[in-house]
Parts: structure tokens; sequence; C-alpha cells
């Protein structure tokens, strides 16, 4: 019952598929990235900068950003409870993990959305 608390889903069903969304969306955006890089070979900072100002491609990018917090913290867990049997230094390495991940994805939005 503790555990059930501790991880990010109600069940390990329910962290497997928000496992495998993230991963088709980090997916999605990497062969995105990587198509629009080969697709500008002489790409400058002001193309750049518009294709990020586009709100489309925020919300693509805030769907990335949640992606990795999502995808990161379920593996983090899995690992944690597997490896770490001392019940504190699991908690203080899951606490650490999340607060690391709490501060990118905020710190992703502010870059994002101009904040």
């Amino acid at each position: 019952m503790v555990t059930q608390i501790t991880n990010f889903g109600r069940s390990g069903l329910y962290d497997w598929m928000m496992q495998r969304v993230s991963a088709v969306v980090l997916a999605l955006y990497t062969v995105f990235i990587i198509g629009y890089l080969l697709m500008h070979p002489d790409l400058t900072f002001d193309q750049w900068s518009a294709l990020f100002e586009t709100t489309w491609m925020r919300i693509f990018s805030l769907m990335m950003l949640l992606s990795i917090g999502m995808h990161s913290w379920i593996g983090l867990w899995s690992v944690s409870t597997d490896y770490i049997k001392p019940t504190g230094i699991r908690f203080f390495f899951q606490a650490l993990c999340g607060l690391l991940m709490f501060v990118y994805i905020v710190w992703g939005i502010q870059v994002l959305w101009g904040l």
C-alpha cells in the first residue's frame, strides 16, 4: 500500500501505459526536430526562433517537457525501488529526482513561453 503512494500512477499498468505514451511523444518530437534540421541545412537563428514562436511548436515542446518528466520519474522510481533498499536513502533519492524534474520543467516552460 505504501508503494502505491510513491509511484506516479495508480497501478503498474497505468505507469507502463504512461511510459509508452511519453516515449511516443518523445520519439515524434525527436523525428520532427531531426527532420526540420535536415530540411533546413542553412538554418539561421531567426528561422529557429520563428519556429519556436509558433503556438503549436510551444505546445508540442511543452508536451515533450512533460513527457520527459513522466518518463524519467517512472523509470527512476522503478530503478530506485528495485535497487535502493534502505527506505531513507530511497526516499531522499526519489525526492531529489522529483525536485530536479520539477525545476527543469518549470525552467523549460519559462524558456518556451518567455515568462
